[in-house]
């Protein structure tokens, strides 16, 4: 009988080494090596193949029986907006967030939704059926078809779901509790967690199911376990949101079948997620016109316009260093802005404390909310309200032009929506753009110094 090899295994990358260190030569963490038990390889003989028996074209032959490809609609829309227009069946999707932001209650929730038309089934590794039961009826679906379990062997669950029969959903809670009896190294280790997701996407293709899997988020706000394990799913999705605020975000990372950085807004309640239709309308609640430091930014979250509040403060500074804060923003980009402001538009911020801030806690990468930040910056610094009813995107170049964005109809019909009248953006706009007829009274811009003046 072939002895068990031990080999030392990097937690954090999944890099393997000889013998342990204190730190990872692969990724460079600290403390993340850990002792495994590798079971030897069984080598097998390979039978000769043929080549033709072995590759397909991509037309589907005669002889192949014809696949169900439309997208399973769990009944909750924002979740099925995130997805890309609902579930494909045979897919695996991996669901991360900080520990208790509601996970496990929206998954619940869909789990609970999709079974009043397919068989769905839910297991836990970190809660017993009873803990299950109290938050379905929290939830108040603990009158929904669901097959629930609580377990943790691997083998058990996989000869459990396969006899079930119309099985489209299954969800784990959480990957990282999963044993794979082929492994013999504790829980959330890197073979187990490795493991466990092959067994599981096997699975899924084989029989045509949705997985979706709950993954633990480290201190950093990334995904726990090997960078691998993203790689091998297909739709990686972030739930984020504020604990000092209601609403929660869920937002995919990656997508097979659907359009990257799309969110799906809820909102947490006593009875658990509700759906956010308009976000905009959520964002700008307390928005105020006549205050200065303010502006209102036209963004785009995937392929959903969302408007939202930007705000600025200028004070005097007494320190060497003034202070240069933003929340919600890239604070390399803020200084970026500032110099241009300084060079370009005559603008003094040296001896100033400046205090950029996202209102809602949402957090903007887009490089559109340039002009938003440098007129909520220009209007901090005179203390002058920005014109009323206004919206602000495009990108500032370091030479102070104003470049133009993409979807910018979208951002003009969201604007409409809402009440607002006025736009200020890059001079040049797309075709389609430029044939826009609403009621939005549009500001050409070229260059910052526009603005200023």
């Amino acid at each position: 009988m072939a002895k068990t090899q031990q080999q030392f295994v990097c937690q954090e990358c999944g890099g393997w080494h000889s013998k342990w260190s204190g730190r990872c030569d692969t990724c460079g963490a600290w403390n993340s090596i850990v002792e495994e038990s590798i079971a030897p390889k069984q080598t097998a003989r390979h039978k000769r193949i043929d080549s033709g028996n072995f590759f397909s074209t991509l037309e589907t032959s005669e002889t192949e029986a014809p696949l169900d490809h439309s997208r399973i609609l769990t009944g909750i829309a924002e979740f099925d907006r995130v997805c890309g227009g609902g579930l494909v069946p045979g897919s695996v999707i991996l669901v991360g967030g900080d520990p208790g932001i509601g996970k496990s209650t929206l998954l619940l929730q869909v789990v609970a939704s999709l079974s009043q038309s397919a068989a769905c089934a839910y297991i836990s590794g970190e809660e017993a059926l009873s803990q299950l039961r109290l938050r379905a009826e929290r939830l108040k679906v603990n009158k929904a078809a669901v097959h629930m379990a609580s377990s943790t062997q691997l083998q058990d669950i996989l000869v459990a779901i396969d006899k079930l029969s119309n099985l489209k959903l299954t969800i784990i809670d959480s990957i990282q509790t999963m044993i794979s009896e082929d492994i013999t190294s504790a829980a959330g280790t890197v073979s187990q967690v490795r493991a466990c997701t092959q067994e599981l996407i096997a699975s899924a293709k084989k029989q045509g199911h949705v997985v979706i899997l709950v993954g633990h988020v480290t201190k950093e706000g990334v995904l726990a376990g090997p960078r691998v394990l993203e790689h091998m799913v297909d739709t990686v999705l972030y739930f984020e949101g504020e604990r000092n605020y209601d609403y929660r975000i869920l937002r995919s990372v990656k997508n097979r079948f659907g359009a990257t950085d799309e969110i799906g807004v809820f909102a947490m309640g006593n009875q658990g997620l509700t759906e956010v239709r308009n976000p905009s309308e959520l964002f700008l609640a307390n928005h105020q016109n006549e205050v200065s430091g303010t502006a209102i930014f036209a963004g785009m979250e995937g392929t959903r316009p969302i408007l939202l509040e930007i705000q600025a403060l200028v004070a005097p500074s007494y320190l060497a260093s003034p202070r240069r804060t933003a929340v919600g923003w890239d604070s390399n980009r803020l200084s970026m802005i500032l110099a241009v402001l300084e060079a370009r538009c005559g603008l003094s911020f040296g001896n100033k404390d400046i205090y950029l801030n996202v209102a809602g806690g949402l957090k903007i990468t887009e490089p559109a909310a340039d002009l938003a930040v440098a007129a909520a910056l220009i209007s901090a610094i005179k203390n002058q309200p920005v014109p009323p009813s206004s919206i602000y995107f495009g990108e500032i170049g370091l030479t102070g032009e104003v470049r133009p964005v993409s979807h910018s109809e979208l951002r003009f019909k969201e604007a409409e929506k809402l009440g607002f009248t006025q736009a200020f953006c890059a001079s040049s706009l797309s075709k389609k753009t430029a044939a826009y007829k609403g009621q939005i009274n549009i500001h050409p811009l070229k260059y910052l110094l526009e603005l200023v003046r």
